[in-house]
């Protein structure tokens, strides 16, 4: 749109040649009262122009708002999720003991001049004081959290902040990759660009997590994204929307993205303007929102004239400043094994916003009645591979999703139980009792009346549940549990009797697992 000399070239087009013009992005050129966009959409004002946007602005010379006037149109990131267009996320907000830090006689100072009586807090952190210590936990605890071989993107302080998580990682990762882990920044150039390439083809699994510092968090469609771990304090709304957007796309398997929270930033999930319009802010010199004062130019230094100032530092007298910024610590013996850590996970409610494990119980246990009224109910429904998926999908729909009550057995302490049992337990209080304990107790009802042939399947079939959970259990799993037992479905007919009769046996004995 510009020609030699800057000078414009859509000034040969007439005012009125376009009727209707759309504006990507409008939050950042378009809104801005000095962008040459601007200038190009007035120059066009003729025509029907349309924004969109999905984080509006509200700031100085930056308003979306002011220019495009109040939408005509909003959908909303809970509407989203609802209608099956964005991935739904799950919340865990991670602290640790070495969250502030102030210094102790037994620490070493490895570069730079600490302040000894300063509290040293996370916007700190990477910034003025680097303690290797506290990051390598930090990176220990993610690799704990997730499944390694998913997705993820790691939102650090800074480009060198990011150069020691990537290390961190390849440390201690369980992939022999030696590309397991990446930096992408500004200043990886090239290389970066083709790691971000290989990062969003679903057909690679290398590179598997990527760090980055301001880079990622606009413009990147990587559709299988699976973890997103926030190291590095996020203060503008505009920015922590762009970053959950790095996981809310669609991809085949993906029922959710999880948010690994290090620095506080759910705090933003209980903005207003969260999952609504930012709202203008009244200015306190002129009283108007949106400010209307008029700008001033930056003056030039006092002492050598130019603007930005170009004065030599004058601690060591260079410029740029060659000083050391940032203080390196080393703590003290054992005292890395000594930071303790706690992880909180919230899930997301049917209104758009993350709530913690107590709330999903308590809304749960509300529910419950919905689905069924007593427990022996509940035993007759979870009998039947058919009603239960029923219920399952049910429960799923109501806002409590596979995926959450496996998460929620986690916390009660019941992973090597039923999902059956938790939904007893937070129904009617009865302690949850192990798989294992569960078909020991009805393997004599079970095996009655079977064959040695059929009692060798269920036999099979028994041991993939106590390893795995209820899903084994699923009709869908019966083509897949024979194949890996007989390798064939003709060989299992062979050896069990027809499909039909399989499928007979595959359904009714698991009501013995649940009977009272």
């Amino acid at each position: 749109m510009s020609g030699p000399e800057n000078v414009p070239y859509f000034g040969d087009y007439p005012k009125d040649y376009f009727d209707f013009i759309i504006i990507d992005e409008c939050h950042r050129g378009g809104a801005n009262d000095e962008s040459n966009w601007r200038g190009i959409m007035e120059y066009f004002s003729p025509a029907v122009q349309l924004g969109l946007t999905a984080t509006p602005r509200r700031e100085d010379n930056r308003d979306t708002y002011e220019y495009f006037g109040e939408p005509v149109y909003t959908y909303s990131l809970k509407e989203g999720i609802n209608d099956g267009f964005l991935t739904p996320f799950r919340l865990k907000r991670v602290g640790t003991t070495l969250d502030q830090y102030s210094f102790a006689s037994d620490d070493h100072v490895i570069e730079g001049e600490i302040e000894t009586d300063k509290i040293y807090t996370e916007k700190d952190f990477n910034r003025t004081i680097e303690i290797k210590e506290r990051e390598a936990k930090r990176v220990q605890i993610v690799l704990k959290e997730i499944n390694q071989k998913e997705k993820t993107l790691v939102f650090c302080a800074t480009q060198e902040h990011a150069a020691l998580v990537r290390d961190l990682i390849n440390q201690q990762k369980i992939s022999t990759e030696p590309n397991y882990c990446v930096r992408v920044t500004a200043n990886d150039g090239e290389l970066g660009e083709q790691y971000l390439r290989e990062f969003q083809d679903n057909e690679k699994s290398i590179p598997t997590i990527l760090t980055t510092s301001q880079k990622l968090s606009t413009g990147v469609d990587a559709r299988n994204v699976r973890n997103i771990v926030l190291m590095r304090p996020i203060n503008s709304m505009i920015e922590f929307k762009q970053i959950i957007g790095r996981g809310t796309r669609l991809f085949d398997g993906k029922e959710y993205f999880t948010i690994y929270d290090f620095v506080d930033a759910y705090h933003h999930f209980a903005d207003t303007e969260w999952d609504g319009p930012p709202e203008p802010e009244v200015c306190k010199k002129c009283g108007k929102k949106p400010c209307v004062c008029e700008s001033k130019p930056t003056q030039p230094c006092p002492a050598c004239g130019q603007r930005p100032c170009q004065c030599p530092c004058p601690k060591c007298g260079k410029r740029p400043c060659v000083c050391v910024k940032k203080v390196k610590i080393k703590l003290g013996a054992g005292k890395e094994r000594e930071i303790q850590v706690t992880v909180l996970t919230s899930f997301y409610s049917a209104e758009g916003k993350p709530i913690s494990a107590e709330d999903f119980v308590l809304g749960l246990f509300s529910a419950l009645p919905v689905f069924f009224k007593s427990e022996d109910e509940l035993r007759k429904v979870w009998s039947n591979p058919i009603t239960r998926k029923a219920m399952l999908d049910k429960l799923a729909a109501a806002g409590y999703t596979h995926e959450d009550l496996s998460t929620l057995q986690k916390l009660v302490d019941a992973e090597k139980s039923d999902l059956f049992d938790v939904l007893e337990y937070i129904a009617y209080s009865i302690k949850p009792i192990t798989r294992e304990e569960r078909v020991a107790k009805a393997k004599t009802q079970i095996y009655a009346g079977l064959n040695s042939r059929q009692q060798e399947f269920l036999d099979f079939v028994l041991s993939k549940y106590i390893e795995t959970g209820v899903d084994e259990l699923d009709q869908e799993k019966l083509p897949d549990l024979l194949t890996l037992k007989y390798h064939a479905i003709n060989d299992a007919t062979t050896q069990l009797g027809s499909v039909q009769d399989i499928r007979s046996t595959f359904i009714e004995f698991q009501k013995y697992l649940y009977i009272r």
